[in-house]
């Protein structure tokens, strides 16, 4: 289980391509290492990775196939960066909200609002997805916990937008991210739940 406060940026040092599948090395600060062991999971980007080898600051992670389709982990390049959460452990205050480290689909960025001492993004999500987007729901982006601030429709899908205060611009990418690129979304589970519980309670009542 992950809360979505990013710990930080590490840089990605090697990758590793075979076919369907590729190995990302990066560079973890002692702090971020600290009781790291092989086979731990640490989220990238909000995806859930296992550790498969330390070597002194370096670390390697696989990633399958299904990983590469569903997330932006597959164009991620040496000498960009990304979000590092350490899985959470009992006892841990949980200062976003639960996440499991399972992205759902990627989302464009369509729009950068700037206004003084905060930033708001505007994201692109397929029609499907819409149903579980809400205003003041929770949502992750790119492992980040966020609050939902406005949600509109656009074409065949919709948008919604977030809220960043300088914090995490300058703890996460999401500084970083200009308008065309990708980012990894997390619905939030609870979310998630309650909105396939009432459709099916629905689609029985009227069938």
């Amino acid at each position: 289980m992950f809360t979505g406060i990013v710990q930080g940026k590490v840089e990605v040092v090697e990758v590793r391509e075979l076919d369907k599948f590729r190995t990302h090395v990066v560079k973890m600060p002692d702090a971020l290492r600290e009781g790291l062991a092989i086979g731990a999971s640490v989220a990238h980007n909000g995806v859930c990775l296992t550790v498969t080898d330390i070597s002194g600051d370096r670390v390697s992670f696989d990633l399958m196939r299904e990983t590469l389709r569903l997330t932006n982990l597959g164009a991620v390049v040496v000498g960009q960066c990304v979000n590092i959460e350490r899985a959470a452990r009992f006892g841990d205050e949980i200062g976003g909200h639960s996440m499991s480290g399972h992205v759902i689909c990627m989302a464009e960025v369509v729009a950068i609002d700037e206004a003084p001492n905060n930033r708001r993004l505007w994201f692109a999500l397929p029609a499907a997805m819409g149903r579980f987007v809400f205003e003041k729901g929770y949502i992750g982006v790119d492992g980040i916990s966020l609050t939902i601030g406005d949600v509109r429709s656009s074409g065949e899908g919709i948008e919604f937008s977030v809220n960043l205060i300088p914090e995490t611009l300058s703890r996460t990418t999401l500084g970083e991210r200009l308008p065309g690129a990708q980012v990894n979304i997390e619905i939030d589970p609870q979310t998630q739940v309650i909105v396939e519980t009432v459709e099916r309670v629905l689609a029985s009542q009227m069938g």
